[in-house]
């Protein structure tokens, strides 16, 4: 049996969009940010989901040198009990 010639559409997994993404940038580089308190639990709540876990830099959009200084200050807070390690609803 061959193919059927009528069905030539292409499919894709997922729904092509003509949505254009925002361009990410880092927060830290733009607002001039040197140093990542971790005393302002606040501040470091942006960075952690509903489960107290940090957000990878692909969904923040911060670079490497910041996410790695923001996952230090979580970790520091979190030994101070400024910020839980686990949770049900953080935000």
């Amino acid at each position: 049996m061959m193919a059927n010639p009528v069905n030539n559409e292409i499919r894709y997994l997922n729904p092509t969009t003509g949505e254009v993404k925002k361009k990410k940038y880092c927060r830290f580089k733009k607002a001039g940010i040197k140093y990542v308190d971790y005393k302002d639990a606040e501040f470091l709540k942006r960075f952690l989901n509903e489960q107290g876990k940090i957000l990878p830099r692909r969904l923040t959009g911060t670079s490497l040198k910041f996410q790695k200084k923001v996952a230090q200050a979580v970790k520091r807070a979190r030994h101070l009990a400024l910020l839980p390690y686990v949770t049900d609803l953080l935000k």
